[in-house]
């Protein structure tokens, strides 16, 4: 089963390298996985909702659900599974983007996107977290087109992210009603 996992993955990779990538979409897609670097932009889009009352709440929530996924995933997971970035392994892969220096799973960009997005989503008007899930998604498939995680390793962020939110907005209600 792991084998049949692990060629599912690499072909959905090189098939991303031959045949969706292009000269239009990549500088698109550097810029998109940036975004997710370090969660600069949930951060922004958190500290923006700091500023208003009626969203500091949702801001916080966000916070925290970045924090937990920052330890689940980056801290504990990663380092337990250990596995090796795709460009290691799979034969003919060439990353678009600087080598990261840890390990691949899960997508640390995608978890803490996904953890951020799913706050948004569940707090905020659908016209704003609809956008959040979207640009969550697009900075998962983004770390496919660059190169640097395998698709398990997305969809594995992708669950453990929306986790990290659904944790991080019961902690951070349960808290908030005792103050």
């Amino acid at each position: 089963m792991m084998e049949w996992i692990m060629d599912m993955d690499s072909r959905i990779l090189l098939f991303f390298q031959d045949v969706v990538r292009d000269p239009v979409l990549t500088p698109v897609f550097t810029v998109i996985t940036t975004l997710g670097n370090g969660a600069v932009i949930w951060i922004l889009i958190s500290l923006c909702l700091l500023l208003s009352k009626k969203t500091q709440k949702t801001a916080f929530m966000c916070a925290v659900a970045m924090l937990v996924s920052l330890l689940v995933n980056n801290l504990a997971l990663k380092n337990i599974v250990g596995r090796i970035r795709p460009y290691e392994m799979v034969q003919g892969l060439i990353p678009l983007i600087g080598r990261p220096g840890d390990y691949s799973f899960p997508s640390g960009h995608t978890a803490s996107s996904f953890a951020a997005a799913w706050v948004l989503y569940r707090r905020l008007p659908k016209r704003f977290g609809i956008p959040a899930l979207v640009l969550a998604g697009l900075i998962g498939v983004s770390r496919l087109y660059v190169g640097v995680h395998y698709p398990t390793d997305v969809l594995a962020g992708l669950i453990s992210g929306i986790g990290c939110g659904c944790i991080a907005c019961v902690l951070v209600s349960a808290c908030m009603r005792e103050a």
